[in-house]
């Protein structure tokens, strides 16, 4: 069966933070900046000092399917355990997906 590469960018809020999960973030902060995180197989983390909004990155293998469905749920699911570790609440996690084999690069 034939496999792609799917990138999925999951995005959610925080909620609910108290003092001490304030402080978990922000020690933190300067490792989960959008600049310095982009897709990779591990997963990343990114949010700002506001601490309200957050995205996760990550890429996937996966079988060719009809729709990104499965490959968004696995997303999903990566971006919970990645906030759950921080200790903290999230809401509203939605996710996308893009086939990165199907991409056409429009060279000059």
């Amino acid at each position: 069966m034939a496999e792609h590469t799917y990138r999925v960018m999951v995005r959610g809020r925080f909620t609910d933070l108290d003092a001490a999960g304030r402080e978990r973030l922000l020690a933190v902060v300067e490792e989960h900046g959008i600049l310095t995180n982009g897709f990779s197989e591990e997963g990343s983390l990114s949010y700002d000092r506001t601490l309200d909004f957050f995205s996760f990155r990550v890429q996937l293998r996966a079988p060719v399917e009809q729709n990104d469905r499965a490959v968004c749920e696995r997303g999903l699911a990566a971006a919970a355990l990645a906030v759950d570790a921080l200790g903290v609440d999230y809401r509203d996690l939605k996710a996308s997906a893009t086939d990165m084999d199907l991409v056409k690069i429009r060279r000059k």
